[in-house]
């Protein structure tokens, strides 16, 4: 494979059978550092196939897999529980990655904003507390990419928002690669560079405001997700919405132009590093 030195990871023409069920068939992909690439699909699309195959928990039967020499991995999965009985405090979860000086913990927490919770048990934080938590355990080792599944998951709406300018921010401060899964289409396709829709293979993929508009993705998903998305940008990039006190209408031409410059990537990051 013929690799570009920016490329963290690239998966070419990945197929991956199981038994009589073929999850992935010609399924290609790159992360490159800096860069933010979000992988959405209906359920199971195969997303979490890839994402096992990218970590290297799964060897794919046919096709190749490339990962930059000594590069490190931060995973965030999609849920974590934790018994109730279990005496663990953030501070000793975060100790069980291996990294245990407590001023690193500390500064990492104060990082992502959850210096409150350092003494707290786990299992009384916020589901807004619990993801920041889980995104101080990734950035314990330094990743060089982060691996997202599902990085907003039971928080709301407005911690939904702060998350993800936390992650742009330390994807911009860390210049760390992100590869993040979602099916929170209209949130996650306005704060990535790069959108690849799988559904066992790759229907489409490129700029979210053109995959939004694909025929694959319309056929997947329908037009609603395109409106939130149109919404959602709209919102998060414009200060004012009304005019002398009336609300303006917001049409999808109006925040998706031919050109789709009123789209702004956010630049992301977030997650449970692979020890």
């Amino acid at each position: 494979m013929n690799i570009p030195s920016s490329t963290l990871v690239e998966v070419q023409n990945i197929q991956m059978d199981f038994h009589y069920h073929t999850a992935l068939k010609d399924v290609s992909l790159a992360v490159k550092r800096g860069e933010i690439v979000t992988l959405i699909g209906p359920n199971g699309a195969g997303k979490s196939t890839l994402v096992k195959v990218i970590l290297g928990l799964l060897t794919p039967q046919k096709g190749q897999v490339f990962r930059q020499a000594g590069i490190k991995i931060g995973y965030m999965p999609q849920r974590l529980s934790v018994d109730m009985a279990l005496p663990l405090t953030v501070e000793r979860f975060l100790r069980l990655s291996g990294i245990t000086q407590l001023a690193t913990i500390q500064a990492v927490l104060a990082e992502v904003g959850a210096s409150a919770v350092l003494q707290r048990p786990l299992q009384h934080v916020s589901g807004g507390e619990l993801q920041r938590v889980l995104l101080a355990r990734a950035l314990l080792r330094y990743p060089d990419l982060l691996v997202l599944d599902e990085p907003i998951q039971g928080v709301d709406v407005g911690g939904q928002y702060e998350l993800y300018d936390l992650i742009s921010r330390i994807r911009t401060q860390r210049g760390c690669g992100v590869l993040m899964v979602s099916h929170d289409l209209h949130i996650v396709m306005a704060a990535t560079d790069h959108v690849v829709c799988l559904n066992q293979h790759i229907c489409c993929s490129g700029h979210p405001g053109i995959v939004s508009r694909h025929p694959a993705y319309l056929s997947l998903f329908g037009a609603r997700p395109a409106r939130d998305l149109a919404f959602y940008t709209h919102h998060h990039h414009c200060a004012e919405h009304t005019v002398n006190e009336e609300n303006i209408p917001i049409t999808e031409e109006s925040v998706l132009p031919a050109n789709e410059q009123s789209i702004h990537p956010l630049h992301s990051a977030v997650v449970i590093t692979k020890d």
